[in-house]
């Protein structure tokens, strides 16, 4: 009955200790105010019992103790609370725009470009809860591998499958980019972001880069450019007849292609020579693009003294209409 209720008056349960004493007084002059009759015949109340009316005497003075105990809580002022959160997120939608070219394969990083993005990118679509992720992948073309989605098992699963040589090979970074535009285009997120990773320099495709940035732009989209690959060389496989040979061929990014590409939407450009700087550069890409979260904390009061207040009255006034009729006393 009382579970999860406060009081705000607690003190007027003080007022309980008057009950033990109206007991007192009640039997105590009841005891004393008992008439007395004389009669020359006693034997006419041998064996008699009691009527109902008799036993139930004491009924009033229950009432009024009841009564009088709902008044007491209903002074006391019984309350509720209840506490809570509203939470309010405004998610961001991510394209993550993968180059699949065949120089990915090159192991300047461990154990090539593609699989160190591939397990890096896994790493950062794990580390988002609302936003809606889609994955583009490119080559001498680009595709949709998975669509904005906030299924991120199906996401993972999508990328897994991700290996070079599923496109011709190329690198047609303008087509990358008007991909990723047109997952992003009509969704109704205010924030929109790209992610583009490519260890290349643009090579084929129909649309130029810095016109697919310009398009992007009038979207709202940022676009955050990664290049990836050592500074120099990198040993890239090669097979043989005589099996797999390594080859040290030239680094070729487009740093300032992929520079102005950033500039032009309000995003950045990052340059990754290994597995742990490429870590770092998405966890500080994670860090700029928060998802916005609003947390608005409540706490109500239900007031509980009205239903005791009506219960205490009612019964006083029971009692005093059973006082004054069924169990009237004539003195």
């Amino acid at each position: 009955m009382f579970s999860d209720i406060t009081f705000a008056y607690p003190y007027f349960f003080l007022l309980l200790l008057i009950i033990p004493f109206m007991i007192f007084w009640y039997f105590w002059r009841t005891k004393k105010n008992v008439p007395t009759f004389s009669f020359s015949i006693a034997n006419y109340f041998n064996g008699k019992i009691k009527s109902l009316k008799e036993r139930l005497s004491d009924l009033p003075l229950l009432f009024r103790l009841l009564g009088l105990i709902a008044l007491i809580i209903a002074l006391a002022r019984p309350q509720s609370f209840s506490t809570g959160e509203n939470v309010y997120t405004e998610g961001i939608d991510i394209a993550l725009v993968l180059d699949i070219s065949g120089s990915m394969l090159a192991e300047d990083f461990k154990p090539n470009r593609l699989a160190a993005a591939k397990k890096i990118t896994d790493n950062f679509i794990s580390s988002r809860q609302t936003d809606q992720i889609g994955l583009v992948i490119f080559s001498r073309d680009a595709f949709t591998q998975c669509p904005l989605t906030i299924d991120y098992s199906v996401l993972k699963n999508l990328l897994f499958e991700v290996k070079s040589g599923m496109i011709e090979d190329g690198t047609a970074i303008g087509n990358a980019i008007a991909n990723g535009v047109n997952r992003l285009k009509d969704t109704k997120s205010k924030s929109k972001v790209m992610i583009l990773l490519t260890d290349g320099v643009n090579n084929a495709g129909e649309v130029d880069p810095l016109t697919a940035a310009e398009i992007a732009k009038k979207f709202n989209i940022r676009i955050y450019t990664v290049g990836v690959g050592t500074m120099g060389q990198a040993p890239y496989p090669f097979q043989t007849p005589f099996g797999i040979r390594y080859q040290m061929v030239p680094v070729e990014i487009d740093e300032n292609v992929l520079t102005k590409i950033a500039t032009t939407t309000g995003g950045k450009y990052f340059r990754a020579t290994n597995n742990k700087r490429l870590e770092q550069i998405y966890a500080e890409i994670d860090k700029l693009e928060k998802t916005k979260i609003e947390v608005t904390s409540y706490r109500s009061k239900k007031e509980h003294f009205f239903p005791w207040l009506s219960l205490g009255l009612m019964l006083i006034f029971f009692e005093l209409i059973i006082a004054n009729t069924v169990f009237r006393k004539i003195p």
